[in-house]
């Protein structure tokens, strides 16, 4: 049996739900009371990916106003994805994923220089009172490189473990790709992932 490990960033301004997706997605639980995540918190969930391959994922839930002093890029060493998470109510959090995205971008790298594979979520779906279209978005993520976007509720788990398993996947792709041409061991990794990587598509909600 493989084991992957990967390191997750999930990125964003405060009060977007980023610990509630934490917990929504590692111990299928929702909290509605707020409490504001100081520094980094640290989850760890364990996927059964494939017949011969498990994937521990190590989840770094990275505090909102981090992106104004400059630990993120300790917290960012050694990640291989991230979640960049805004709150459809708030167009704010929205303008500030850009500046989340170029932050990553500066300090999160991969061994060939090219940026860690992010999804973007648009989170609060359930809201009536909505103030970032759809096609904002999808503009927006294509612009900036997203491996695609979704629309979540961690209220009503909509688009949770959906949202985490397509970056998984292309986490799981690009070192695969990355590996193929690195000489050793590493050589022999994902080989039934092939048909998967050559099926991606944007996609949304």
């Amino acid at each position: 049996m493989t084991e992957h490990l990967l390191k997750i960033l999930v990125v964003g301004d405060g009060n977007v739900g980023k610990s509630s997706f934490v917990d929504r997605y590692v111990k299928g639980q929702f909290n509605k009371t707020y409490k504001m995540t100081v520094g980094v918190d640290f989850s760890v969930k364990l996927l059964q990916w494939s017949d011969k391959e498990k994937v521990r994922l190590q989840l770094w839930d990275i505090a909102g106003q981090e992106r104004f002093i400059s630990m993120t890029r300790i917290y960012y060493r050694g990640a291989l994805g991230c979640v960049v998470m805004f709150d459809v109510t708030s167009s704010s959090s929205f303008l500030s994923c850009r500046h989340w995205k170029q932050d990553l971008d500066s300090k999160a790298m991969l061994h060939n220089g090219d940026s860690i594979p992010c999804i973007l979520l648009a989170n609060k779906c359930d809201l009536a009172e909505r103030v970032v279209s759809a096609d904002s978005i999808d503009r927006f993520s294509k612009a900036n490189g997203f491996v695609t976007w979704m629309e979540t509720s961690v209220k009503e788990n909509k688009n949770i473990g959906e949202a985490m398993r397509r970056l998984v996947q292309e986490i799981l792709c690009v070192q695969s790709s990355l590996d193929s041409f690195q000489s050793g061991p590493q050589d022999t990794v994902y080989p039934h992932l092939d048909s998967e990587c050559n099926s991606r598509g944007e996609g949304c909600c």
